[in-house]
């Protein structure tokens, strides 16, 4: 699964359409609004986190950018701290990318960081909440348009 955080920007030509059914029935991703502003013919903002297998979700996204949508990523990223992690292992069952897994024989939980896709399923995995969604960009809806 690859997920990302996304800030759309919506021409006013194209705010009255269905992008976003557009997005679930051609291209099979899901998607989580966080944010919308969006009013009839004004320009539109959007921030949402869109998920999907890669070659779905560069599809999706060239989508967008071919009708016009202007598309910023909202840097995402996971964060371990190491004071908390007890090196149970919970977060390796759940990482899609390998970027968690056990180093053996020492039996220690890596976390590597380039290889993580931010998907946030260790997050909900993790039992003592070691590993943490970080955001690089604040946004308020209020400035950005």
């Amino acid at each position: 699964m690859y997920a990302r955080m996304l800030l759309l920007r919506f021409p006013r030509e194209i705010v009255d359409k269905p992008i976003v059914t557009n997005l679930v029935r051609t291209y099979d991703l899901s998607f989580n609004i966080l944010k919308a502003q969006i009013y009839p013919r004004k320009e539109g903002l959007m921030v949402m986190e869109l998920r999907g297998n890669r070659k779905d979700y560069e599809r999706g996204i060239q989508y967008l950018h071919d009708i016009g949508v202007i598309i910023e990523s909202i840097a995402q990223g996971i964060r371990r701290d190491d004071e908390r992690c007890y090196q149970c292992g919970a977060c390796t069952a759940v990482c899609p990318t390998g970027a968690l897994h056990i180093q053996r024989p020492e039996m220690q939980v890596i976390f590597d960081p380039e290889r993580c896709s931010a998907c946030e399923l260790c997050v909900k995995a993790c039992p003592s909440r070691a590993m943490i969604v970080t955001l690089d960009r604040s946004l308020d809806l209020e400035e950005a348009v």
